[in-house]
């Protein structure tokens, strides 16, 4: 055996036809896990629910299909190709036969033997089993090969990481709002394919009843040349998109409609009738939006705000954020939210305001000015979302390395962390305005249909609660 350095390779080796002798073995063990089926699952192509779903999980199918046929097999090829005889064979053939079914956690060790060797050919027959951690047999068969004739050792290939992009809680926040009674829903200028088939699918998908409002022969031109069906679904013909935002508006002020959604307008336009001081929507509270982030890997959804509307907010507009950023947590089921409040360092210094607004508004939280969460800050990122990072530079907190809520310094922070973690790191960013008369959902044309559905999800969930206080809905 090498003993290796820690900086010295792995080394491969392969046995040739003529090291290998009746009788030798090699094996290995590894634990099947959800990640192992998924791989297996994206290079194969197969799609078939009874391997990927979570629900089949407990079924006698699943289990043999994934531990028998996708699986095993390829844990045997694996030892053949890097153990007995290694590099440079050539598989010729197998027969296995599947005993008994293996799950998610069981810890499969794979034992190849030489049975016969054929000089005339340079072919071997192996045996092969698979036994499971009590020692049961799951696989047993036997396989040809072609054994090498050159000795081959150099350093073992170093595998890819791999990042697997789950979305698990925008699928649950979509599994919060389905069932319930769609939301009727006021569609500002939906005049390209985005915005229009955005509000279609969210109307397949049960969550809302869109009303469009924009110019109709526009609308119905971009669903004839996109394949839309419009069909029961009510236009209100305005003739440009600065009336399409204000009759929008005046539908949520005269009540036949409970959500308001951003079409191929621009925000600002949308956002000009919703302020306006005697025909918008304003209330006490300082508008903000707020990204309900799916980040893959990371165990809790980030809530980021404000990123879209507030360019810099004073400390006073700050207590809003966070407020409006409570309230939508507790809507979504998160009983006490932690809110770290960030900036570039978890120290307080007169040279960066956002460390003293974020120490100012920890305080107003203790002081009831701020309910309903754990405020804390200033914290910088990671010492916010990682606690091994916060635990490093001995930061005792409750909200530090668990923060729900990151509260940014201003609009450009926020804009760059949010579309950082959707470019780089594959996260679906729902996002919605709050602190109106009712939810705004603001979608872009970079979204894609599972982010526009799931910002649909977050302002229809926001809504019945919004209806349900009122005594609306039971």
């Amino acid at each position: 055996m090498d003993i290796l350095s820690p900086t010295e390779p792995a080394m491969i080796e392969n046995r040739t036809f003529d090291e290998i002798a009746v009788g030798d073995q090699a094996s290995t063990t590894k634990t099947l896990t959800k990640e192992d089926i998924d791989l297996f699952a994206i290079m194969s192509g197969d799609i078939n629910p009874a391997h990927l779903d979570p629900t089949y999980a407990e079924t006698d199918m699943f289990h043999k299909i994934i531990g028998h046929g996708m699986w095993g097999g390829a844990l045997i090829s694996m030892v053949l190709g890097t153990q007995l005889p290694g590099p440079g064979t050539i598989y010729l053939g197998q027969e296995l036969r599947f005993r008994r079914p293996v799950g998610i956690g069981d810890s499969i060790t794979t034992t190849i033997t030489v049975l016969e060797k054929h000089a005339e050919t340079g072919n071997v027959i192996l045996d092969c089993v698979c036994s499971n951690q009590d020692g049961k047999q799951v696989i047993t068969g036997r396989a040809e090969v072609r054994a090498p004739t050159e000795k081959v050792r150099r350093a073992a290939m170093t595998l890819p990481d791999i990042r697997f992009s789950r979305h698990e809680h925008s699928r649950r926040l979509l599994a919060q709002a389905e069932g319930g009674e769609p939301v009727v829903t006021a569609v500002a200028h939906p005049c390209d394919l985005s915005s229009l088939s955005g509000a279609v699918e969210a109307a397949r998908a049960g969550l809302i009843t869109p009303i469009l409002v924009g110019p109709e022969a526009k609308i119905r031109g971009v669903a004839r040349e996109h394949g839309l069906d419009l069909t029961g679904l009510r236009i209100v013909d305005v003739p440009h998109s600065h009336a399409a935002a204000d009759q929008a508006v005046a539908l949520i002020r005269s009540g036949e409609a409970s959500l308001l959604m951003k079409g191929s307008l621009h925000t600002d336009e949308l956002m000009h009738a919703v302020m306006a001081a005697t025909t918008g929507l304003r209330t006490a509270r300082r508008v903000s939006h707020v990204y309900v982030m799916d980040v893959p890997g990371h165990p809790r959804p980030l809530f980021i705000t404000d990123a879209a509307i507030n360019i810099a907010p004073t400390l006073e507009d700050k207590r809003d954020i966070v407020q409006n950023a409570i309230d939508l947590a507790h809507v979504l089921g998160i009983e006490k939210p932690r809110v770290a409040v960030l900036s570039a360092v978890e120290t307080l210094t007169p040279k960066l305001q956002s460390t003293l607004d974020a120490a100012a508004l920890s305080k107003m939280a203790d002081r009831g000015q701020i309910t309903g969460g754990l405020v804390d800050g200033p914290l910088a990122f990671d010492n916010a979302i990682s606690e091994a990072a916060a635990k490093e530079k001995g930061i005792v907190s409750p909200v530090a390395g668990r923060a729900d809520i990151l509260v940014v310094p201003d609009l450009v922070a926020g804009n760059m962390l949010a579309k950082q973690l959707s470019f780089l790191a594959g996260a679906d960013a729902a996002g919605v305005v709050l602190g109106a008369r009712v939810p705004i959902i603001l979608t872009s044309r970079a979204d894609s249909e599972r982010t526009r559905i799931a910002s649909c999800a977050v302002a229809v969930l926001m809504a019945r609660a919004a209806i349900r206080q009122a005594g609306i809905l039971p």
